[in-house]
């Protein structure tokens, strides 16, 4: 949007331009919510499988499916060493659920049950909508801002006294906006791992298992081996699919952060254990 505001300066019409830059944006954010089942899985780099060359996890994802009363997705596996998975597609007819050849060998079944019933409390949720959704929302949000910014200053902001108030005010607001749109965004998603947690924990009966899932992804994930691995093949925008953000490292503050920290989704499994009335370690 902002290259847009300069090209439309050159040509006098910069508003416009920005316009035509949030439409495409909005537009991108379609696309890639209407053909996510394609487009995240060959930028995760998976190679979506039949039955026979993976029973084992052809078979908890079926079971899982079951239990969710949700079509078969499809099954994809990435050739990682680090273990992760995530879910994408635009909801449960489209959805595809892939793991690395990673979670596979370090998880046990139990283990790795819990996972993909985390996974499929994304598609049940139809969170890759609502992620969508709340994209094209920040996007129009940073949009107005940028062109409050943009419009002080190549627009002739008034340089009397009287005005230096309400432009030290606009200045704020279209840089501070624009970023609580983003925190926001940032919260929707912490939100949906949570949600997919318990989800997982409740479909499978076995919260303790997801758990000690989750502390074997997050050891491996947080180790200076894996991020070492995860440079180059691990693209920032898929990132944030992953039921452990894979390119994370452990200063950055969850504020900031499309995942809970483990400690905070440990708790809440926690809880959600005692709710169930299941006693985990």
């Amino acid at each position: 949007m902002l290259i847009g505001y300069a090209i439309g300066f050159y040509f006098g019409d910069p508003l416009t331009f920005m316009l035509l830059g949030l439409v495409f944006a909005a537009v991108l954010n379609f696309a890639t919510y209407f053909w996510s089942d394609k487009i995240v899985v060959k930028m995760a780099r998976a190679h979506i499988i039949q039955e026979e060359e993976n029973p084992t996890l052809f078979d908890i994802v079926k079971k899982v499916s079951q239990e969710a009363g949700i079509p078969m997705p499809k099954v994809g596996i990435v050739n990682s060493p680090m273990p992760n998975a995530f879910a994408t597609g635009r909801g449960p007819h489209k959805a595809v659920v892939v793991a690395t050849s990673g979670i596979l060998s370090t998880l046990s079944p139990s283990e790795l049950e819990a996972v993909i019933g985390h996974e499929i409390g994304h598609v049940v949720h139809r969170d890759v909508l609502i992620s969508s959704v709340a994209a094209t929302i920040a996007g129009v949000i940073s949009y107005i801002g940028n062109i409050a910014l943009w419009s002080m200053m190549f627009g002739g902001a008034g340089r009397g006294r009287q005005n230096n108030g309400s432009i030290v005010a606009l200045l704020l607001a279209a840089v501070f906006v624009p970023l609580g749109a983003t925190f926001v965004q940032l919260g929707i998603s912490r939100n949906f791992e949570y949600n997919a947690d318990e989800y997982g924990a409740k479909i499978t009966h076995n919260p303790g298992a997801l758990i000690s899932a989750l502390e074997k992804i997050s050891s491996r994930v947080n180790s200076p081996y894996a991020r070492a691995a995860t440079v180059g093949s691990t693209s920032a925008s898929t990132a944030s699919l992953w039921i452990v953000n894979p390119i994370r490292g452990h200063t950055l503050m969850e504020l900031f952060s499309t995942h809970p920290s483990t400690k905070n989704r440990i708790n809440r499994l926690r809880r959600v254990a005692e709710e169930m009335g299941v006693y985990v370690r």
